[in-house]
């Protein structure tokens, strides 16, 4: 370990003594979720991983987006985060690539079909849209299918006032010559609910690439992007709703062309996704149903060429949960979709994919402290066939405030339809990349009101990992194997002071079979080993809040692009600190006004090897509920 972290640490542990965390708390027993069982269950009640970013945390994050908001998380790490605003941004949960990740709106799955991968785009969400952000940890495919191998990340989107009608917006400006407007209205009424909002967002940006010359030549790459959304929900009956939404997202920036090397390059997105949801709630469980459109379409034009890239993705699903009894719980459901890539050069033409998985799940809820989750899942794919996933969750609580779990579950994500089909190193006998995942811990309030505390240790082996073969043709050969540890202490003492820390360990390798030999190495690339993160806040009177958080990021390896040999060129990127802080103040209940700032010491660091991360940066604004 980084000696400077090492130390890091302990000052911060010290410090917990002295101190506490703020009112969204990742580590609480007593927290609802939806996302680790797919209906509400306490978090005593199941052995799964979870973190909630809550409505006042996203709220004092007025000046960040949604990608800085997760790269605060213990175990997850967004590259790009701080890097240009416009550039992509990577997740890797627990250190895992990002398309082994699922991205849900409102429990309904996001992804992009037109992407190698197939990795949801998290730039296309603006985080003025979202109330709540649920992370579930693990393995997860048994209840949410295809890509979930590291976890899920459910965005929840704003809810309606309890009031028939509500306007609410933000206004901020900052460094960069970046600005933001967002604005929406909400209510509800007997038998009828409604959000809808818009957020305009422009940015003159930094480099996307790190420049070195002397002058400082290259030009700033900029960003925009103008999001609607809407969200409703309609008493058809008693215990009956009808929940429509529709959503837009459109931003377009400019990027460089490659490590140190200035660029001209355009590029412009927009997904549209839009679906209703049927709900039935009765007094022993409920019944969902949605449909889900989902359309992306994405152009890149620079020096070397245009590159456009669409897809379609339709979901259809029903599911239910029903309670037998006091101590047992069930839920069955089905899950189907169906993408479609646009692309006229792919074999064939404009290819599509479709899968179909039931899937079931038994609960035993506190039986004398014991909580159980055992589920299977059938995957019916049309192109590679099928496979089964199953998970295992066994948990116990002791006196309400200590709980032990181990979860053992396994994983797939399908080959993407650029894998099967498209126009480069396609190749349709792909299967199915599939893992195991073993986890285990405990989670606890140590002193009642003053301590919470999870530590969790993950081991993760992925086999059949998709990799480009001889002659560039794609082909299921390697396997990963990943483990690690986060340690996650929330304290509190009275009830202004608070202090949130995490320590999260990651290391894996890769083993590739050669000439009937393996060969073993460290593949994480971009992630660090080592990260400690701090988040102190103070609420100094009833109308005025201050917080600062810092993190620290162990050395990390990179590979870039050498243009001048057409190779991989591996590099190591040093350890860095970054310090923040964040005030706020409301002078009525209808206004805040805030300021937030990044990298208070100016730290110069990359996210990725030869591209610019933002120094010191500060937004202000006003937030206004009329």
């Amino acid at each position: 370990m980084n000696v400077r972290i090492l130390v890091l640490t302990l000052l911060l542990l010290n410090t917990a003594a002295h101190a506490q965390t703020d009112s969204t708390n990742p580590t609480s027993l007593n927290e609802i979720v939806v996302t680790a069982t797919r209906f509400a269950k306490k978090v005593s009640e199941t052995g799964k991983v979870i973190t909630v970013i809550g409505k006042q945390e996203i709220e004092r994050s007025a000046g960040k987006d949604l990608s800085q908001v997760l790269n605060e998380q213990a175990g997850l790490i967004v590259n790009s985060a701080n890097s240009n605003p416009g550039k992509d941004k990577s997740i890797f949960l627990r250190g895992a690539k990002p398309d082994y990740t699922i991205v849900l709106l409102n429990g309904i799955p996001v992804s992009d079909p037109s992407t190698a991968g197939g990795a949801f785009d998290i730039r296309m969400f603006p985080l003025e849209q979202v109330e709540r952000i649920e992370i579930l940890k693990g393995a997860q495919s048994t209840l949410y299918g295809s890509d979930a191998i590291a976890g899920v990340i459910n965005i929840i989107t704003k809810k309606p006032l309890e009031k028939p009608f509500q306007a609410y917006g933000t206004i901020s400006a900052g460094s960069y010559n970046t600005w933001k407007l967002n604005a929406g209205v909400n209510g509800s009424a007997e038998k009828a609910s409604y959000n809808i909002g818009f957020t305009h967002y422009k940015t003159n940006g930094i480099s996307e690439a790190e420049d070195t010359t002397t002058a400082k030549i290259f030009d700033k790459d900029g960003f925009l992007q103008n999001a609607f959304n809407s969200d409703f929900d309609i008493a058809i009956a008693k215990g009956l709703h009808l929940k429509p939404y529709f959503r837009y997202s459109y931003f377009k920036g400019n990027y460089d062309d490659g490590a140190y090397t200035d660029g001209v390059g355009k590029y412009q997105a927009q997904l549209l996704t839009t679906g209703t949801q049927l709900q039935y709630r009765f007094n022993s469980g409920s019944v969902t149903a949605f449909y889900d459109y989902d359309e992306i379409d994405r152009n890149f034009a620079d020096d070397f060429g245009a590159y456009p890239y669409a897809g379609t993705k339709k979901t259809l699903e029903l599911f239910g949960n029903y309670a037998v009894g006091k101590y047992v719980q069930l839920l069955g459901g089905i899950h189907y979709n169906k993408q479609k890539m646009k692309d006229a050069g792919a074999t064939p033409a404009n290819p599509t994919a479709e899968l179909t998985s039931p899937y079931i799940a038994f609960f035993l809820k506190d039986l004398g402290g014991f909580n159980l989750e055992l589920g299977g899942r059938y995957n019916k794919h049309s192109t590679y066939g099928d496979n089964f996933t199953y998970s295992l969750n066994p948990s116990y609580t002791i006196a309400n405030n200590v709980k032990l779990f181990a979860n053992y579950a396994t994983a797939f994500k399908a080959p993407s339809l650029s894998s099967l089909f498209g126009p480069w190193g396609s190749n349709p006998d792909l299967k199915p990349e599939t893992s195991a995942t073993l986890e285990g811990g405990l989670q606890t309030s140590l002193v009642s009101g003053i301590l919470d505390l999870r530590a969790v240790y993950f081991s993760r082996t992925i086999k059949n990992i998709i990799i480009s073969g001889p002659a560039y043709q794609l082909m299921n050969l390697d396997e990963q194997n990943d483990h690690g540890i986060e340690i996650e202490p929330t304290l509190y003492l009275g009830k202004k002071l608070s202090l949130r820390l995490f320590y999260a360990y990651v290391n894996g390798d890769v083993t590739t079979e050669s000439n009937g030999k393996d060969s073993t190495y460290f593949n994480l690339i971009r992630r660090p080993k080592h990260s400690v993160g701090a988040n102190l806040g103070y609420q100094v009177t009833k109308k005025f809040f201050i917080s600062t958080q810092f993190y620290s990021y162990a050395k990390r390896s990179d590979l870039y692009f050498d243009m001048s040999t057409f190779t991989n060129q591996a590099v190591n990127l040093p350890a860095y600190s970054v310090w923040n802080a964040y005030a706020e103040y409301a002078p009525s209940g209808c206004i805040k006004l805030f300021a937030d700032a990044k990298n208070l010491a100016g730290a110069r660091y990359n996210e990725v090897y030869g591209y610019s991360a933002q120094r010191l940066n500060i937004t202000g604004g006003i937030r206004l509920l009329l």
